[in-house]
């Protein structure tokens, strides 16, 4: 309560602030300190005007920064005097909105003291918060038959729930989310305006009375009897494919030891091979089915509940279909009351994919999933409350005791990535065709989608330009630079050059790629920046891809490279890995080539493709790590034609004898570039199969022998250029094997490392580094 020699001071909090139970929080800390006053949300974060002696009010802000809720992320805190007026109380109070005239009001202004209304131009937007796995107080609630929320499968409060797969707009309140579809009952409003409950002003608090409700259908989309959990469990158990409709969308589900069931769902959603997640019933279950470390562990249970790849354990309870060829296993834990009691129901782990049929987008919206998955599941497990947002699951890894995104997605996105350096204007960034996101930039902070998908088809592009729409939306971005990829024949390319009244900015693939790196790290350069990747386009018409760069935020110089080979066929040798086998062959041994089973294998087109990479018919040239690496499986007789991309490369990780310490050896040639000469390795690669060495000791061999060449070329570089920082990226390291045995090379040269962690090393993250770089041209 303010009284004799009483302070005001107005205070705006930035950040991640909104969705988090944050005005809650500071209802409760200023109770702590006995300062009066009110708090609310606008479109740039909280406002907050506090009244009390000095001493309260220091120890007010202070803790505004240090005892923010878990899912806060307080990125500024700005204080301002003004004249006390003698409140006696601490409230929140409405929400200030946009208005006509660019400016945000709250409404009954002489209400607030007389807080002056804010220029657009004076706050950044409010970040959304990324979605939150459900806590154990509303865990607890769901599973106590007193409560109730007894088995209700939307149970949230300000700790969890979903965010932003449900929001509409800024600030974030209930009428600006699907929520605004349910209206509250009695006792969830108490509970909404009580500052001593968990659930004050939680936006999508609910219960059985007045929030959504869950079905299960058939087939034919009739409703089923009986409680809709206990009918999908049923069904999982007669070994049926259920699609469950999470928080981003929709989900195909079959018990994870039920062989049929597997081979039925890989059948019917038209992936081959490609691993399937595992859905453990909690941490227990979980180390069951894989060796977790404490860190895998604490990102596995954490509240963005991620999926988690760890070696697989040699006896665990799933069908051999699951991860076919993979040594590790992708498992998460229940993350929605509802996952929770469809595993408590079943006790046993169960797979959980994306619903969609293989290259497309994850589907979210209730009839277009109810049309897409017809052919897919036998039964459904849905509800009526709106996806916003679609959001597949994000996958991680762990590298020396720390989280390696591999998809940065549900529970992750869309929390910004801060950079030291401003954006002059606003940028959108439209990211890579494989594995698509994007992203928006303003002020200090870019907003990375989610994980889109490959655009290769109408419905993911489609989605694409949607999801585009809403974050410009969201965080009132209207870009005035777009950046692009520079091959022309991306879709996201594409997009970019249609967009009208925007200045377009270029960016090579590669350099995008350790732009990216340098801007997770706010190191603006220069580095020497190693990019090794599938494909990307570059400045001299060939196909890039095992690159090292000399590079900072604005240029890059192509310094060192892998070895170029055709690529007979094109797109072919990408989906027929042996094709580039034999177009290393040829190169390292021309007419007099070993006899290896790889050629046996395919002796009726081997001619046919070695005189097109020896011509140049459609065999465009490549330096691509991706490719090298296709060549190698196929040659060690691990695979020969792939069903999704990087299988190759991933199966040669797996066959990787930890035991083997040989490295096979790999020249560098002079010149500028200088040039790894990549076909030595594939050449004695190719010697071990004729003297029948086991694959997993090629495999060892190779990967040691390639990374001790990259720090052979980097250490060349060094002491060419001076520069002592390395930064790596792109999609080949996500090899586990590959990036320890670089980093612990460049580590005994004393070279400082950075490496990826909150961003995806592959094209999932390109968009971040397009972003950074159009800004930097931007600020010239």
């Amino acid at each position: 309560m303010s009284g004799t020699g009483a302070r005001r001071i107005r205070v705006r909090v930035e950040g991640l602030v909104q969705g988090v139970g944050f005005r809650p929080f500071v209802c409760g800390l200023a109770g702590a300190h006995g300062v009066s006053g009110f708090v609310g949300n606008d479109p740039g974060g909280v406002f907050i005007e506090a009244e009390g002696e000095s001493a309260r009010l220091e120890a007010f802000t202070a803790g505004l920064t240090a005892q923010a809720p878990p899912l806060a992320l307080v990125e500024r805190v700005s204080v301002e005097p003004v004249e006390p007026v003698g409140e006696s109380d601490f409230r929140i109070v409405p929400s200030r909105r946009a208005t006509g005239d660019g400016t945000w009001r709250a409404p009954g202004g002489d209400l607030l003291g007389g807080a002056r209304a804010f220029s657009v131009g004076d706050l950044s937007v409010a970040s959304v918060s990324p979605d939150a796995g459900t806590c154990a107080a509303c865990l607890r609630e769901s599973r106590d038959p007193g409560d109730r929320r007894y088995r209700y499968p939307f149970a949230n409060c300000t700790g969890c729930g979903p965010r932003f797969t449900i929001v509409t707009g800024v600030p974030y309140d209930r009428c600006a989310t699907t929520m605004a579809d349910f209206e509250m009952c009695g006792a969830c409003a108490r509970e909404y305006g009580d500052p001593g409950d968990r659930r004050f002003h939680a936006q999508p608090v609910c219960c059985p009375a007045c929030g959504p409700v869950l079905r299960a259908l058939g087939a034919d989309g009739r409703v089923e009897a009986g409680d809709p959990v206990e009918t999908a469990a049923r069904w999982l158990e007669a070994g049926r494919v259920v699609a469950i409709k999470g928080l981003g969308g929709y989900h195909l589900a079959v018990l994870a030891a039920d062989g049929p069931a597997v081979a039925a769902l890989r059948a019917r959603k038209r992936r081959e091979s490609r691993p399937f997640a595992v859905l453990a019933p909690d941490a227990a279950a979980a180390r069951t089915l894989v060796h977790l470390d404490p860190a895998a562990e604490r990102l596995l249970t954490g509240t963005r509940r991620p999926i988690v790849l760890a070696p697989r354990r040699g006896d665990a309870p799933v069908a051999d279909a699951v991860a076919p060829g993979a040594r590790d296993l992708g498992v998460m834990l229940p993350y929605t009351p509802l996952h929770h009691l469809l595993a408590d129901r079943l006790a046993a782990p169960y797979v959980l994919t994306s619903g969609n049929l293989t290259d497309e987008p994850i589907a979210y919206r209730d009839e277009e999933a109810l049309r897409r998955l017809a052919g897919v599941a036998d039964g459904f497990l849905v509800h009526d409350r709106r996806i916003e947002a679609p959001a597949d699951d994000s996958l991680v890894r762990v590298f020396r005791g720390r989280e390696l995104v591999l998809r940065r997605s549900r529970g992750y996105a869309p929390a910004p990535v801060g950079v030291p350096w401003p954006f002059p204007r606003p940028v959108l960034a439209c990211g890579a065709q494989l594995k698509n996101t994007f992203c928006v930039a303003r002020g200090t902070q870019a907003f990375l989608s989610q994980h889109l998908g490959d655009l290769e088809s109408h419905e993911t592009l489609r989605c694409f330009a949607e999801s585009v729409e809403h974050f410009c939306r969201l965080f009132g971005v209207r870009p005035a630079v777009v950046a692009h990829d520079l091959h022309p024949e991306y879709l996201s390319t594409a997009y970019a050059r249609d967009r009208e009244g925007v200045d377009l900015i270029g960016v090579q693939h590669h350099h995008a790629h350790v732009a990216s790196c340098l801007a997770e790290h706010g190191h603006g350069g220069p580095v020497i920046g190693v990019a090794f990747d599938g494909l990307g386009l570059g400045e001299d018409g060939t196909l890039w891809g095992g690159e090292v760069l000399v590079a900072d935020l604005v240029s890059y110089r192509r310094v060192a490279h892998l070895e170029t080979v055709p690529m007979p066929g094109g797109a072919a040798a990408v989906r027929q890995p042996w094709r580039m086998a034999a177009a290393w062959l040829d190169r390292v041994h021309g007419d007099a080539p070993p006899c290896l089973p790889v050629a046996e294998r395919h002796r009726e087109q081997w001619p046919v493709v070695v005189r097109m990479a020896r011509t140049g018919l459609n065999s465009p040239l490549t330096s691509s790590a991706g490719r090298l690496f296709d060549a190698v499986a196929a040659v060690a007789g691990v695979r020969d034609v792939i069903s999704y991309e990087g299988q190759a490369a991933a199966e040669l990780e797996a066959r990787v004898d930890p035991g083997e310490q040989g490295a096979y050896p790999a020249r560098l040639i002079e010149g500028e570039p200088l040039v790894i000469a990549a076909g030595d390795l594939v050449r004695a690669a190719a010697e071990d199969v004729a003297a029948g060495t086991d694959a997993g000791r090629i495999a060892a061999r190779f990967h040691r022998g390639l990374a001790a060449a990259v720090v052979r070329a980097v250490r060349v570089v060094g002491e060419g250029t001076g520069l002592r920082t390395v930064a790596l990226s792109g999609g080949v390291f996500q090899n586990t094997v590959l990036l320890e045995a670089v980093v612990s090379g460049l580590e005994r040269e004393r070279f400082q490392v950075l490496v990826h962690s909150r961003v995806p090393p592959g094209d999932g993250g390109i968009a971040l580094g397009q972003a950074v770089v159009a800004a930097a041209n931007d600020r010239r």
